[in-house]
């Protein structure tokens, strides 16, 4: 069975790098459909691999792929984590490459285009990246695959090459590299003390270095996952091509930090307090910053972008209860990473087909979108409420599970009980804000530019079915899964 999965999951790693290699010397009308076929191959391998671990009926298996004297370098881990949310990071990626498909062409009112190599390849690398952080069992496998994320949200970033688009690459760049010299140095004090860099291994550390290196991890995670005071490359990311925009700073790369974190503190076997109260200070200091930040937007893809920064926090919040005991708000903020990629990638998606139909993403211009488009009205319907956490959608069941076990780590503290609280006001002011978006957006007869619009190419809206569904479905999924 190790072996078995352990096929599966290089597999799913590799075949998206030798796609990129193989875009790059094709001839360019055949770019994106290598990108879709190397993307179904790996989302085939990671839902086989699901299939494979779950008859196993194993807890958790990790498998040592490379050692350097008695230090394991890289390895694989398979746990109802790792293995739920593989599939969808890289089934995603899929849906986001069948979607550039239509996006990116010269039928794009706001940015027209040809579908250029350079766009598929690196996007095809991000897809098999973001397989190969989620298995990682080691500290260098993570910082590896870390470090190729950013390279490829720099390129994907500056992918239009404007001036603004190159300056928001560089931040990004730059704010992730710094992020990034946490992993490094957790790396370093991780193999110091146990002789090792892997992940388990820092149950092994005494409660000084445990918190050093999770603090460190910690920072890394901030960096990626766009929290204070690391935030400012994420607004500034909204340069890049929407599809770009869904899958970077949606649905993966910003869910590099919370996954490598949840990995880290999972495996501590135990996390010195400390570590609990920065990381749930630093949550909803993050919430609330965000929260205000997205209520002047008025272009949808920045409100978005610091939308994501708010509902990252949720996740790190949860983590943090988690370290104060309660295992609940960890499967809770598990489940929210799961839920929020699927409602967050709608979101931007209809936010790329208001720009693709539209030539604008700009919310007070766009109105009656029900009338004219209405997949595009429920689309946004369902990725509003979902993120604002309304049954049945997916945002409320992970967000439940959260704040339940959020509520009772906090008994008798009186400032853990605060913060849980602050964070639910913010909940509701989240729905509110929304809603008064969605009765702007979607009712009455459509405004000028909504009456001008251009139609929305199959694939686009093909995908856009698929994500309602999951805003409603992943859930249930979620849930099952993790029991």
């Amino acid at each position: 069975m190790e072996t078995t999965l352990s096929v599966l999951a290089i597999a799913s790693i590799v075949v998206p790098f030798i796609a990129a290699v193989v875009i790059v010397m094709a001839p360019q009308r055949a770019a994106k459909w290598l990108c879709v076929a190397a993307a179904a191959a790996s989302t085939a391998l990671t839902a086989g691999l699901w299939a494979a671990f779950a008859g196993s009926g194993l807890d958790s298996v990790t498998v040592t792929f490379a050692m350097l004297g008695d230090a394991e370098i890289l390895g694989f881990v398979f746990d109802k984590m790792s293995v739920m949310l593989a599939p969808c990071f890289v089934g995603i990626g899929l849906l986001i490459s069948i979607y550039s498909v239509g996006y990116m062409n010269k039928g794009n009112r706001e940015h027209p285009d040809a579908p250029r190599r350079r766009f598929y390849a690196f996007f095809t690398v991000f897809i098999g990246a973001m397989a190969g952080v989620v298995f990682s069992s080691t500290v260098v496998g993570q910082l590896v695959f870390f470090e190729i994320t950013g390279a490829c949200s720099w390129a994907l970033i500056g992918y239009y090459d404007t001036p603004t688009a190159r300056k928001s690459a560089m931040k990004a760049l730059i704010l992730t590299h710094l992020a990034s010299i946490g992993l490094y140095v957790a790396a370093g004090a991780l193999y110091l003390q146990t002789g090792t860099f892997a992940v388990d291994a820092i149950a092994q550390l005494d409660g000084w270095w445990k918190a050093f290196v999770l603090l460190c991890v910690l920072w890394a995670a901030w960096g990626k996952s766009a929290q204070l005071p690391l935030y400012m490359w994420l607004p500034s990311a909204m340069e890049a091509p929407t599809p770009v925009s869904a899958y970077l700073h949606g649905a993966s790369m910003v869910k590099v930090g919370v996954a490598v974190f949840a990995r880290e503190v999972l495996a501590a076997a135990g996390v010195p307090e400390i570590v609990g109260w920065v990381v749930v200070v630093g949550a909803i200091a993050t919430m609330l910053f965000s929260f205000f930040m997205y209520l002047p937007q008025k272009d949808m893809k920045r409100l978005l972008a610091f939308s994501t920064i708010s509902q990252l926090s949720y996740i790190f919040l949860a983590f943090g209860f988690f370290i104060f005991g309660s295992d609940l708000a960890f499967e809770g903020g598990v489940m929210h990473m799961f839920n929020h990629a699927f409602a967050k990638t709608l979101f931007f998606l209809v936010a790329g087909a208001f720009s693709y139909t539209l030539g604008t993403r700009m919310l007070p211009q766009i109105k009656g979108v029900l009338k004219k488009q209405p997949l595009l009205g429920v689309g946004f319907a369902f990725a509003a409420l979902a993120i604002a956490g309304v049954p049945p959608l997916n945002g409320f069941f992970s967000k439940f599970a959260i704040f339940s076990g959020s509520f009772a780590a906090a008994q008798g503290n009186w400032v853990l009980m605060l913060i849980v609280i602050v964070a639910l006001v913010e909940t509701v002011g989240c729905f509110a804000w929304f809603l008064k978006w969605m009765g702007s957006v979607l009712p009455g007869q459509p405004s000028e530019t909504v009456a001008d619009a251009a139609p929305l190419p199959k694939p686009m809206a093909g995908v856009l079915a698929v994500l309602i569904v999951m805003a409603v479905a992943s859930s249930f999924i979620a849930a099952a899964w993790l029991g």
